[in-house]
């Protein structure tokens, strides 16, 4: 067998995170403002059919 050089996860991780650019504060602000718009959106939804279900069947149909 060949003797292959093995990283931790931590040095693999911190090499792959070292060939990605740097990002300004504004844009990992920007990333986080996204993030939890999408997580409040999600969350928007996931009342909505709760409060339909708490509601129960509606007549008809």
């Amino acid at each position: 067998m060949s003797d292959t050089p093995k990283l931790s996860v931590e040095k693999a991780l911190d090499k792959m995170r070292a060939s990605e650019p740097r990002k300004t504060k504004s844009e990992q602000r920007g990333e986080k403002m996204d993030e939890l718009d999408e997580e409040i959106r999600r969350m928007r939804e996931q009342r909505l059919r709760l409060e339909r279900n708490r509601r129960g069947p509606t007549k008809g149909g």
